[in-house]
């Protein structure tokens, strides 16, 4: 990409991400030169309009009702995308994702996995991934790259509700390799492989996880995940897919562990792994066996 188109590309970025929003003069100017803009600034960035313009009439058909500048408006100090927001593909992705969370709020973990899956479809490589971005878009891609992980555990764990823990074995193989450091994605992991009937090596994704976090940071995996090691090394874990689990409005997708709870006898209770204690608690019926 040559230096000249990447500018527009850049410009073109920041208006879709914030389509049918202003975009100012200041915060084009300060994705595409930062604190070094030209002496010609203004008349550089009104070129890349231009630009965008034209490739947008081409786009058009000929018999359009609209022109590029209706869809691309200057405003004042400004300019504005106008498109519809489903036009847009990180508005389609965030409404999924909105969706999918409201699901598992509600304990509906076959729509949430739905949503999330569908979500996570909009993804095509990194995001922006053919833009050279400037500090304004730089964190708009962390920010989409974070969601984007956090919707993949929450579609994840939604699966493991389902009893779909096999189907999901060599995708957490990857992103755990991937993600050494990511708890949640290492007790998905370990859930996932003891369900399977593989608990040494559900053991070894704590071992790799406790000497990754020792080697690289000096401390010792969460409380939750030292819990669930040991729920896994006396065969504590129901091996089914627990039933559905009304959620509070403020609670956190998590792994679907069982793990021994705070405050209580850990040898006959237990709270799913990220519920706080007393939010209900699960006895031990018999053999691997758990139920509310």
């Amino acid at each position: 990409m040559t230096p000249t188109a990447a500018k527009p590309r850049q410009v073109l970025a920041m208006l879709a991400l914030s389509a049918g929003r202003i975009v100012s003069v200041p915060a084009l100017i300060e994705e595409l030169w930062g604190d070094r803009p030209p002496m010609s600034v203004r008349t550089t960035l009104q070129t890349y309009i231009l630009q965008l313009r034209r490739l947008i009439d081409s786009a058009l058909p000929a018999d359009a009702p609209t022109r590029a500048k209706d869809v691309l408006v200057t405003r004042f100090d400004g300019y504005l995308l106008d498109v519809a927001a489903e036009d847009v593909d990180v508005w389609v992705y965030e409404q999924l994702v909105d969706a999918g969370n409201q699901a598992i709020e509600r304990g509906d973990y076959e729509a949430a996995s739905r949503h999330l899956g569908r979500a996570l479809d909009q993804w095509q490589g990194h995001a922006l991934a053919d833009v050279r971005v400037g500090m304004p878009l730089s964190i708009e891609v962390a920010r989409l790259e974070e969601s984007r992980l956090i919707a993949l555990d929450n579609r994840i764990g939604a699966d493991i509700r389902l009893g779909r823990h096999n189907a999901v074995l060599s995708e957490l193989t990857v992103l755990t390799a991937k993600h050494p450091m990511h708890e949640n994605l290492c007790a998905h992991h370990m859930v996932s492989l003891y369900r399977a009937g593989r608990q040494s090596q559900a053991l070894e994704v704590f071992r790799n996880l406790r000497q990754t976090l020792n080697r690289e940071l000096g401390v010792e995996p969460s409380v939750r995940l030292q819990r669930l090691q040991r729920a896994v090394l006396r065969s504590e874990l129901d091996l089914e897919a627990p039933p559905p689990v009304r959620r509070s409005a403020r609670a956190e997708a998590v792994p679907v562990a069982v793990v021994p709870g705070a405050g209580c006898d850990e040898e006959t209770s237990g709270v799913p792994a990220g519920e706080a204690a007393g939010t209900g608690h699960l006895t031990r019926t018999g053999g691997n066996g758990w139920q509310r």
